[in-house]
């Protein structure tokens, strides 16, 4: 099945969530129907028109929000004087919990891609009352092993692009954690140190993107780049924010009861590690469905089919409720 035709939201606001940040969010669908909340990736990324499209617009209350620091959320992570030490996993679910009751949902469908479904996966388990059903791609839990892969591990596979990532980083670092390196350039007081990062940031990750590497809109945007690469090397050279290391995947079955669905693209880097069939196997009560010559795109050829039929599974079932 295609995506759902372009829509426009209905209602939209900046909430105050605290720490001097008010969080974007958006409304678009049925007012009165099942409520359903979209955690974009990155860390950083923010949400996009396109995002609206993945679920029937007659069925659903469809949610949208821009994650602290990422799109039109204030204040933005591009600008060096922004505190990131106020943007971490427990911000972001703190953020989403408010959201909730803010708009007076008492449970939702939790729909995540890449962080967007570590962050889903860690809602769900901090508040499973909360979350009617969860349906993610691109799986990600944001453990060591995952950032060592995407930083290192595929250096074998990219040698030439990786070369070129890591030469970016001072030499003392080269052979040390990457994403703190970078981490550490884009805390940078020079704003050509910070350029510099962040452009040789995106060039690795449009490398592993596609070969050869096709340029990608977003990544050419200065501001839109300062203000992603910044907030993903915050995130991965901190753990993700999730405390120990692998918690996540540790904790998946207590997920057990939720129903989900996991579309995933059999090329997929992330599948290296095997998470998604350990995720599986861990919660009990989701789907993995597998997409043949697909990568790490919610919009992939099959796999955008996939998430309109998770979420069109979903949609006659536990409505919701408002009045939280």
């Amino acid at each position: 099945m295609p995506l759902y035709p372009e829509i426009e939201p209905h209602a939209h606001g900046l909430l105050d969530v605290g720490d001097g940040n008010r969080v974007y969010w958006e409304e678009c669908g049925n007012p009165r129907g099942r409520p359903a909340v979209v955690l974009h990736g990155g860390p950083g990324s923010g949400c996009t028109p396109g995002h609206r499209r993945y679920f029937d617009p007659d069925a659903y209350r469809i949610v949208l929000l821009d994650q602290r620091g990422a799109g039109r959320s204030t204040p933005p992570a591009s600008a060096p004087d922004t505190d990131m030490g106020a943007n971490t996993a427990k911000h972001l679910l703190a953020d989403l919990e408010l959201l909730r009751r803010h708009l007076g949902i008492e449970r939702w469908l939790v729909w995540g891609a890449s962080w967007g479904s570590a962050l889903a996966l860690r809602y769900a388990q901090v508040y499973p009352d909360r979350v009617s059903a969860l349906v993610l791609t691109g799986v990600a839990t944001g453990s060591q092993a995952e950032v060592d892969l995407l930083t290192r591990g595929l250096g074998r596979v990219f040698p030439e692009a990786w070369e070129a990532f890591r030469a970016a980083v001072p030499e003392g670092e080269r052979d040390g954690d990457l994403a703190l390196a970078y981490h550490r350039l884009l805390e940078s007081g020079d704003a050509g140190t910070r350029a510099r990062a962040a452009r040789a940031w995106t060039d690795w990750e449009t490398a592993m993107a596609s070969q050869p590497p096709r340029s990608i809109a977003r990544y050419e945007d200065e501001e839109f780049r300062a203000g992603f690469v910044r907030t993903v090397t915050h995130y991965w050279a901190h753990g993700h924010w999730f405390g120990e290391d692998g918690a996540v995947l540790r904790d998946a079955a207590s997920l057990h009861g939720i129903p989900g669905v996991i579309v995933q693209g059999t090329l997929d880097f992330g599948n290296l590690l095997g998470i998604p069939w350990r995720l599986r196997e861990a919660w009990g009560t989701a789907d993995l469905i597998l997409v043949d010559e697909a990568g790490h795109d919610a919009g992939a050829r099959g796999v955008a089919e996939e998430l309109v039929a998770a979420t069109d599974r979903f949609r006659a079932e536990d409505p919701g409720r408002s009045g939280a």
